[in-house]
């Protein structure tokens, strides 16, 4: 048989997408964790890659010149930041993601980031961890009645806004696009501004574009109550992180959660890794079990599908 080449940006890919690459007559190419784009095209070339399956390291203009023969990039995941989508139009490729495949998951790590937050579990677990125990004046806080700001509202935002409810917390959403109807209960505001004043967690659910790139400020985390809380489960450079790091310091913030910072992985030495203030995760909320499949197979769906001369479903196309 007279393979295609995959080149996947990652060590690893689900064997049931694998097993589906292999149905279809494609080899599959893997780079190390968190590759650079250098690496990525160097390997693109080397193997004239037919397909990029992309979970992590960049794919630019340059990876995509690497190889002639390439037809698509085909995103393991929901969010396409790591692809120059500009540069696959302009050369006429197909980009796709794995529409709604870690909803579910991106949206429960996020209750856990709140819960963890309020309950303030990191930073007793390390004060047990270290001889200590309650001081007198120590408690937690209740999640009941907290209200939660929601910046953006796909799926993920969604999914958040039907389970947070049942905590009993309120919640408010603030997204550029007015949403055609919303959850009982759930409330839109007009601005990010108001969202940030009106809430006691932001919590953050939108794509990371020039226009969403340091959305939250030093000037929304002002607007926000003292005491609160910020999370991120979506894309690191969606916050000021020198910002951030400035409200943990002043105490305005209670605290953060992050799923993600701007540089993947994060320099050894960098403040915001170890703040007491802050929980911390390596982009892992939508890394589960299920997720890693969905993800894989949707991905590779697109991919056989264009190679076997095919259109990719449409809800998962960005360009092309």
């Amino acid at each position: 048989m007279n393979f295609t080449n995959v080149v996947m940006t990652a060590p690893a890919l689900a064997p049931e997408a694998v097993a589906l690459l292999s149905a279809s007559g494609a080899k599959v190419h893997y780079l190390p964790p968190y590759p650079d784009a250098e690496a990525v095209a160097a390997l693109v070339g080397a193997v004239q890659a037919d397909a990029i399956l992309c979970r992590q390291g960049r794919v630019t203009g340059a990876v995509m010149d690497a190889s002639a023969r390439l037809r698509i990039v085909a995103r393991h995941g929901v969010g396409v930041d790591e692809v120059d989508v500009e540069a696959a139009r302009a050369r006429g490729l197909i980009v796709t993601r794995a529409t709604g495949s870690n909803t579910r998951a991106v949206a429960e790590h996020t209750l856990a980031m709140i819960l963890a937050l309020a309950k303030d579990l990191a930073p007793l677990t390390a004060a047990v961890a270290s001889g200590g125990w309650r001081a007198a004046t120590m408690r937690v806080r209740d999640i009941e009645g907290l209200r939660l700001g929601l910046v953006g509202f796909g799926a993920i935002g969604q999914d958040v806004a039907r389970l947070a409810p049942a905590f009993g917390m309120r919640v408010a959403v603030h997204t550029r696009t007015r949403p055609a109807s919303l959850p009982e209960g759930v409330r839109r505001t007009d601005s990010l501004a108001q969202l940030a004043a009106d809430s006691d967690v932001l919590s953050l659910h939108c794509p990371l574009t020039p226009q969403t790139r340091h959305l939250i400020d030093a000037a929304v985390l002002a607007a926000m109550p003292p005491g609160g809380y910020v999370v991120n489960t979506a894309r690191g450079g969606l916050i000021d992180e020198a910002a951030l790091l400035a409200a943990l310091g002043s105490g305005r913030l209670a605290g953060a959660a992050l799923d993600g910072f701007e540089a993947e992985p994060p320099p050894a030495s960098y403040a915001l890794r170890a703040h007491p203030r802050l929980i911390v995760t390596p982009h892992v909320a939508g890394v589960t079990d299920r997720s890693l499949v969905a993800m894989g197979v949707m991905a590779a769906e697109c991919i056989a599908a264009v190679l076997a001369g095919r259109r990719p479903p449409e809800d998962r196309i960005v360009c092309g």
